[in-house]
């Protein structure tokens, strides 16, 4: 007999099997990572242009796209939880945020340490870097909805639509330097142009990626395991104070 995946989709099935699954991609996330940084640091060659300081897109690159894909996520199950009106996708949706912005912080960190000895700035108003800082301010928009709003279902919806509409931007940001005339330099790796880069400058980059990956999925299950505790217990919280308590008799 197979495994009915559908009872998962209740909260109260998904949290043991979270925790189940967490120590597993927690190893991979540090294993992956660790690999990852040893090629990106010490075998991947020296770039003719740059220099050392281009060893800072093994963190930079991953993370940028971790930022943007997470959103995407984040949007797909604000959008099943309006849709099929699940609790628990909204769960997901609010458990990833954070996740998704840290990574957003991340990049933008990353790329300004790059920039500095590669620009010659900190920060430029570049289509790129513009288009990332506006996803961070909307990761927060979404928190801070969620937070703002005392109604569980208000609140859901509220930052759930808030999220669907912020989708617009992603591709804005992954194809801001063909649209526009910017100072980032254009896509090493793409579905159609293949890889510009060394095997071992690829093999480092998709190595973290894939460490980022697992560390998102670990983080993500944690956290909604938590979500599920606060958000249940305020549910049973508010059934058992709407029902009246019993009159003594006198």
């Amino acid at each position: 007999m197979g495994i009915n995946w559908l009872k998962y989709s209740a909260p109260q099935a998904f949290y043991p099997l979270a925790g189940k699954l967490i120590p597993w991609f927690s190893i991979l996330a540090a294993l992956a990572i660790a690999v990852g940084l040893y090629i990106g640091l010490l075998v991947a060659p020296t770039d003719f242009q740059q220099g050392e300081s281009y060893r800072i897109i093994f963190v930079h690159v991953p993370a940028a796209w971790m930022s943007m894909f997470l959103y995407v996520v984040m949007a797909v199950w604000a959008g099943f939880g309006m849709g099929l009106n699940a609790r628990l996708s909204f769960m997901m949706a609010q458990a990833i945020a954070p996740t998704g912005a840290m990574f957003t912080f991340l990049a933008l960190l990353t790329g300004a340490m790059w920039g500095k000895p590669t620009w010659g700035a900190w920060w430029v108003w570049d289509a790129r870097l513009t288009s990332e800082l506006i996803l961070l301010f909307q990761y927060a928009g979404v928190m801070l909805l969620r937070t703002s709003i005392d109604d569980l279902r208000r609140a859901d919806r509220a930052s759930g639509v808030f999220a669907l509409v912020g989708v617009v931007n992603v591709p804005i940001i992954y194809f801001s330097v063909k649209w526009w005339n910017t100072l980032h330099q254009g896509a090493s790796v793409s579905m159609s142009g293949g890889s510009k880069m060394a095997a071992t400058m690829l093999t480092a980059m998709l190595v973290m990626t894939f460490g980022f990956w697992m560390y998102s999925i670990a983080v993500i299950l944690s956290r909604s395991r938590c979500v599920i505790l606060e958000r249940e217990q305020l549910l049973s919280w508010n059934k058992s104070a709407s029902v009246p308590e019993p009159v003594e008799a006198r």
